[in-house]
C-alpha cells in the first residue's frame, strides 16, 4: 500500500509540474501578445505619418534620428518575429495540455485502483 501511495504522489507531482510549465507558457504568450499590440500601434502611427516626418529612436540615453523606411522595416521585422514566437509557444501549450490531460487521466485511474485495493483489503480483513 505504501508503494501505491508513493507512485500516486509521484504521478501527482509530475502533473503539478506540467501545470506549472503550462502557466509559464501562457504568461509568455500573453507578454508576446502585449508586445504585438504595442508594435501594431507603432506601425499604424508610422503609416499615418508622411515621408518627411521625423522619427527618433531611443538608443540608451540618446535619441537618434531614423529614416521612416528603416523604422518601419524594424517594426515589421519585430512583428514577424513575435508572430512566429506566438505560434511556437501555442504549439508548446497544446503539447503541454495533451501531456497534462494524459497525466490527469493516469492519476485518476491510479487513484481508482488504489481505492479499489483499499476496499478489497478492508473487505477481506
Amino acid at each position: 500500500m505504501a508503494d501505491a501511495q508513493k507512485q500516486l504522489q509521484a504521478l501527482s507531482e509530475e502533473f503539478q509540474k506540467l501545470q506549472t510549465d503550462l502557466d509559464g507558457l501562457v504568461d509568455a504568450r500573453q507578454k508576446l501578445e502585449s508586445q504585438q499590440q504595442e508594435n501594431e500601434s507603432v506601425q499604424k502611427e508610422f503609416n499615418s505619418l508622411d515621408d518627411e516626418s521625423n522619427i527618433y529612436k531611443l538608443v540608451g540615453p540618446v535619441l537618434l534620428k531614423q529614416d521612416k523606411q528603416e523604422a518601419l522595416m524594424a517594426v515589421n521585422g519585430r512583428l514577424e518575429f513575435i508572430e512566429k514566437e506566438i505560434k511556437r509557444i501555442e504549439k508548446e501549450i497544446e503539447a503541454n495540455q495533451d501531456k497534462s490531460d494524459k497525466k490527469r487521466a493516469e492519476v485518476l485511474q491510479y487513484q481508482s485502483q488504489v481505492q479499489q485495493q483499499a476496499a478489497a483489503a478492508s473487505a477481506s480483513a
